[in-house]
C-alpha cells in the first residue's frame, strides 16, 4: 500500500511524494514528484526531482542529487554525495539570450539496475544504464553504460573485474 507525502517544514519539503510501505526518508530532503518504493532508507541532504522512481529496499546516502529522468531498481545503494546528469548539453540561456524553461533541452534517462551499489562522489552522467549487480567505485565518473556484474572505477570509469 502506497501513500502520497506532502510535507512542509523546517526540516523537510516532500511534494506529491508516493511512497511504499515501511520507507524512511531522514531530515533535511528535498523531494517532489517522484516515487520511493517499499523498505527504502534515503539519508539526509538528498534532492529527488519529479520523475525519479526509487526501487525496494535502496539505501540513497546523504548528500545525494538524484535528478528527472533517473530509475533506481530494487536492492540498490547510491553512496553519499552521488550526482546524477540528466542534461548532455546543460545551457542557463537560448541563443537570443532568454532563460531556458523544460521544453529547451532534451531529457536523457538514466538506469541504475537491481542490486548495484556506487560508492561515495560518484558522477553519473546522462543515457547510461548501470547494470544489474554492477559496482562503481568511489569518486567514479560514468560516460557510458555498466556491463552487469562488474566492477569499474576512475575517470572515465573503467571495467577492472567481474564481480
Amino acid at each position: 500500500m502506497s501513500q502520497v507525502l506532502n510535507v512542509d517544514s523546517p526540516k523537510q519539503a516532500l511534494v506529491n511524494v508516493e511512497v511504499g510501505e515501511n520507507v524512511k526518508i531522514f531530515n533535511f530532503v528535498n523531494a517532489y514528484g517522484c516515487t520511493i518504493d517499499d523498505g527504502s532508507k534515503v539519508g539526509s541532504f538528498v534532492e529527488i526531482q519529479k520523475g525519479a522512481s526509487i526501487g525496494k529496499n535502496c539505501k540513497i546516502s546523504s548528500h545525494s542529487f538524484i535528478c528527472e529522468g533517473v530509475h533506481i531498481e530494487d536492492n540498490v545503494f547510491i553512496g553519499h554525495n552521488v550526482t546524477f546528469i540528466n542534461d548532455r548539453f546543460p545551457r542557463a540561456t537560448n541563443e537570443d539570450g532568454s532563460i531556458q524553461n523544460d521544453d529547451d533541452w532534451e531529457l536523457e534517462k538514466t538506469y541504475i539496475k537491481k542490486g548495484a551499489s556506487l560508492g561515495s562522489s560518484v558522477t553519473v552522467l546522462c543515457g547510461v544504464t548501470i547494470g544489474e549487480g554492477a559496482i562503481v567505485g568511489a569518486g567514479s565518473v560514468v560516460t557510458k553504460d555498466v556491463a552487469p556484474r562488474t566492477i569499474v572505477a576512475g575517470n572515465p570509469a573503467k571495467f577492472l573485474k567481474n564481480v
